[in-house]
């Protein structure tokens, strides 16, 4: 059963010591328990706020990213959902027209899955808890992987990288969808002021979580350039990658070949 999450309680110490924590978690300092921790407080409203800070555009980012996994190359395959959260990237998988395949859903916040329970059946959607630096699946056993908004809050990028490489197939795709910063002067201004001020303040308001969306921005902010994360991409092992800005570079895709 999901956990049952207490009203927060939100006096000035305990926000600002919240906030403290969210900072040094988008740094790297004691990311691993704080990530796990808040996903697992705002998952009774993830979906929503997903979908209202996002305008729904995070829906037409997702479709673009399962194009680029090009699962129709093996339709039947098994695949992977890293960070799938409440799999909502493994559900829109399972249901593209032709796809027979098994998706499973990696994620180590299991109320998050627990909340994703329902969008598809099991037999070809599995939620499975792990963590993203140890993956419960043999080396080369996967025919793909696809990470949505995640990758950022792996304790360990680079470890996170060469996992995900360890587990696909020679040939087999990943794909990383992930938030970035503008490059256009006016577009980023308007986007950070957005991503730092309203962002927050709709955030706290719904989930009741006085930092989860505060450690937002200052993640996307603290994550490598597309061009770096391509490099690292690289450096793990994979080859062909290529990356695409979307939404006057809102977000990036990144894709490599195992």
């Amino acid at each position: 059963m999901p956990r049952t999450i207490d009203a927060p309680d939100i006096t000035p110490r305990r926000a600002t010591d919240d906030l403290h924590a969210a900072a040094s978690a988008a740094q790297g300092e004691g990311k691993r328990e704080y990530v796990q921790r808040m996903f697992s407080d705002i998952a009774p409203r993830y979906d929503l706020l997903n979908h209202v800070l996002s305008m729904n555009i995070d829906k037409r980012w997702r479709q673009k990213a399962l194009t680029a996994l090009a699962w129709t190359a093996t339709p039947g395959g098994t695949y992977l959902d890293l960070c799938a959260g409440t799999l909502d990237v493994g559900a829109l998988l399972v249901k593209q027209p032709g796809f027979g395949g098994f998706v499973a859903g990696a994620d180590f916040a299991v109320p998050m899955l627990q909340h994703g329970t329902g969008k598809a059946p099991r037999s070809v959607l599995a939620p499975v808890g792990a963590d993203a630096l140890l993956l419960p699946f043999g080396n080369a056993s996967l025919d793909g992987a696809i990470v949505a908004f995640g990758i950022r809050n792996v304790a360990d990028l680079d470890a996170g990288l060469r996992e995900v490489r360890r587990v696909l197939r020679p040939g087999a795709r990943f794909v990383i969808l992930e938030f970035s910063t503008p490059r256009f002067a006016l577009v980023r201004e308007a986007y950070l002021a957005y991503f730092h001020h309203v962002l927050p303040f709709i955030g706290r308001l719904v989930s009741g979580h006085t930092s989860a969306y505060t450690y937002l921005p200052m993640s996307v902010a603290n994550f490598p350039t597309e061009e770096t994360l391509a490099d690292r991409m690289r450096a793990a092992g994979f080859s062909t990658v290529t990356w695409e800005r979307l939404t006057l570079g809102i977000a990036a895709i990144h894709t490599g070949t195992a």
